[in-house]
């Protein structure tokens, strides 16, 4: 495939956008056929893109927390607490329930215990041993 795209580019005129297009992807073409080597990695980024969908649609939502530099950091938190919610399966509304339950007595030093995967397992080790 490198060579046909090489072989192409020798046919086109230089200042076409065809060729333009033809060079952008033979100089990236390690990171363009790394999912061919590698089964781990995605064709395609739509998966991170869907994560951060939320907060780009967020930022305009939070607009009203009082300045536009207040609403853009409320947006960045609360989408990346329900981005990492929601990229480890969990719901995201039981989630901040939890955090914003546990925040006002819990230690600063050890905020890292409010972490998704380490309070949402905690809070459904009662619910695992009932079922």
């Amino acid at each position: 495939m490198h060579s046909g795209f090489t072989d192409t580019l020798r046919r086109v005129s230089a200042k076409s956008i065809f060729a333009v297009a033809v060079r952008y992807a033979l100089q990236r073409w390690t990171a363009l056929t790394r999912y061919c080597e590698d089964g781990r990695v995605e064709i395609d980024n739509n998966a991170a893109e869907r994560a951060l969908r939320s907060v780009a649609l967020g930022r305009k939502n939070h607009l009203f927390a009082g300045s536009d530099r207040g609403g853009n950091s409320a947006a960045l938190v609360y989408n990346s607490l329900i981005g990492t919610a929601r990229l480890n399966s969990i719901d995201p509304y039981a989630y901040l329930r939890a955090v914003l339950n546990r925040i006002s007595r819990h230690p600063i030093n050890r905020i890292d215990e409010l972490l998704p995967w380490n309070i949402m397992r905690d809070a459904l080790q009662p619910q695992a041993r009932a079922a």
